[in-house]
């Protein structure tokens, strides 16, 4: 009995430790072109065009020629802009190259800790603005293996997140994704 009761709370402990918590970088996470929001992000294996330095650098040697994507969107009621742009160009056959950059940030954020002076007067001069932004620069590369139809592509990626004058951070990344093309 003792096996058995052991064995249930195991069990349920581990299918809670799959869950996952949000992070700070969520931002990588909104998607980069209407097609693939479309279908509810699920392009990775078919994903074929610029696109790929975010979902999945392998897609990037279907490429016949140089390409760039532009998004911009607006969230929360215009509070919040995403941006994103990206360039690849292959290099030969079997190998190509990409960029891109993605900027989610607030601007024109009041900044009011200076609002009180030192006799406690309210001066609304003392007022500045600042931004806060999150930005991810993505360097792709893909090659095709000597199985014709098997690709792989590696991302690194930077992250920066700068809040005004207040705070800033640095973080890096690495994706690895591949395609097999039947």
């Amino acid at each position: 009995m003792k096996k058995l009761v052991f064995l249930l709370l195991f069990s349920i402990l581990g299918v809670n430790a799959q869950n996952n918590s949000k992070y700070s970088n969520e931002f990588l996470n909104i998607g980069v072109d209407a097609q693939s929001i479309g279908m509810s992000n699920a392009v990775v294996s078919s994903t074929s065009d610029v696109n790929s330095t975010y979902w999945n650098p392998a897609g990037l040697l279907q490429l016949e020629d140089k390409q760039i994507s532009l998004m911009h969107s607006n969230y929360f009621a215009n509070i919040a802009t995403y941006n994103f742009v990206a360039y690849a160009t292959p290099i030969d056959d079997n190998s190509a190259l990409g960029f891109s950059m993605i900027r989610f940030g607030v601007d024109d954020i009041l900044d009011t800790t200076q609002l009180i002076d030192d006799q406690g007067n309210i001066n609304f001069d003392r007022i500045n603005l600042f931004s806060t932004a999150d930005y991810a620069f993505l360097f792709s590369y893909a090659r095709r293996l000597k199985f014709k139809n098997l690709n792989y592509g590696v991302n690194i990626k930077i992250i920066r997140r700068i809040i005004g004058d207040f705070s800033s951070s640095w973080g890096f990344g690495m994706d690895f994704g591949i395609q097999f093309k039947t």
